[in-house]
């Protein structure tokens, strides 16, 4: 059965937010699974048909626990996932797009197949009060989080991709 592994970074809450909504929008469609970053594993990589990466971004970057998982499984799954799809949304204070790119690059690398552009969505927190309070994730944005996830999970059942 195709399973959509979700993996993703959090620290004050939005990305948390972002990656159960597509958890939520992925289980109506089919099988899916939703692994903190710090927990997932070359194992969970190998076992999935397809990923969805969300992650905030930090310091105009990805997130440090998010690239430590992808330092971390890099290597042993190499050569072993390629072109199997993928999706990535990013939680940001300002543009999130360097965030992407670094992902987006990490992906190519292990030649999976990007299935569409990165959703980032933007809490606008600009100080450092606003970076660092837990983040509340706007009801129209977390649909758009549900839309990625079941679309990605649809497409795995169908063979889309």
């Amino acid at each position: 059965m195709a399973e959509l592994l979700i993996i993703y970074h959090s620290r004050t809450g939005g990305s948390r937010q972002m990656a159960e909504a597509a958890f939520a929008g992925a289980s109506d469609e089919g099988a899916a699974r939703l692994v903190h970053a710090e927990e997932a594993s070359p194992e969970d990589l190998l076992a999935a048909s397809g990923y969805l990466f969300c992650a905030p971004e930090n310091l105009a970057a990805l997130s440090g626990a998010m690239k430590e998982f992808f330092d971390r499984c890099y290597y042993p799954v190499l050569g072993q996932i390629e072109a199997r799809p993928y999706a990535q949304m990013i939680c940001a204070g300002s543009d999130g797009e360097n965030a992407a790119r670094q992902l987006a690059r990490i992906a190519q690398g292990w030649r999976l197949k990007a299935v569409q552009e990165p959703l980032i969505i933007c809490t606008h927190a600009q100080t450092p009060e606003a970076i660092l309070a837990d983040k509340v994730i706007p009801e129209d944005e977390l649909q758009m989080c549900r839309d990625v996830g079941q679309a990605m999970a649809a497409g795995l059942v169908m063979g889309m991709f």
